[in-house]
């Protein structure tokens, strides 16, 4: 598996739900501050309880989310992301991240994401929305 371009990373991030009202300019200067990693099948990404200090963007392949009792709670695929509900307060992952098969994860660090906030604030209206509808979904699955 082979790592993006910034061109490449720039249309890559253009899929994401949270980047897609964002112009080409801009998702390349969000690619710059991006890393990329290659994960093997059953590679730990992070652990539960790790202090969060990254957000993760699924490029290629799958990751799956255990519980405390390393149990499935769900499987992600390219296009998702994730790790970005405790990366605002510092607190501990409440899961287990672990690459399903081979996967490209792009990632930014909290100070990065938090200068993209900054510049752009549009991004944390659609961190908020994606927020509220995970409340809402919790919400309506709980009864």
């Amino acid at each position: 598996m082979k790592e993006l371009s910034l061109i490449e990373k720039a249309f890559f991030l253009k899929n994401i739900e949270l980047f897609s009202d964002l112009d080409l300019d801009l998702l390349i200067a969000i690619g710059e501050k991006m890393n990329q990693d290659i994960y093997e099948k059953n590679e730990k990404v992070f652990d539960r309880l790790q202090i969060a200090n990254k957000m993760y963007f699924i490029a290629n392949g799958s990751i799956q989310i255990l519980n405390n009792s390393k149990s499935l709670i769900k499987t992600l695929k390219t296009n998702e992301f994730f790790g970005d509900e405790s990366i605002f307060n510092e607190q501990p992952r409440s899961y287990f991240a672990i690459a399903n098969d081979e996967t490209l994860l792009l990632s930014i660090n909290r100070t990065n994401l938090l200068t993209i906030i900054s510049e752009c604030p549009s991004i944390a209206v659609s961190l908020l929305n994606k927020y509220a509808l995970n409340i809402k979904n919790r919400h309506f699955n709980e009864n």
